[in-house]
């Protein structure tokens, strides 16, 4: 069995976290540009809140499967 890999490299938290505030800056800046200078794309707006939303989604879920391997549930996953 290999050994487990380092902690820096699994840990996705930073990952998830770095992306879900670009999507809302990206969301921010949109929403200002549309509704300030009436310039920009409500198909843009929309996308940025899914990515924002679903990163969101994302983190609740990773929490959710650590706390199921803390508590040593059977179907969580290992090595979190």
């Amino acid at each position: 069995m290999p050994p487990p890999l380092p902690h820096g490299v699994v840990d996705t938290t930073r990952v998830v976290i770095g992306g879900s505030a670009i999507w809302f800056l990206l969301f921010c800046g949109l929403l200002v540009s549309i509704l300030a200078f009436d310039s920009g794309s409500w198909l843009l707006l929309w996308t940025c809140a899914a990515g924002w939303g679903l990163g969101l989604v994302g983190l609740a879920v990773m929490h959710w499967q650590r706390s199921a391997a803390r508590r040593g549930s059977r179907g969580a996953q290992t090595g979190l």
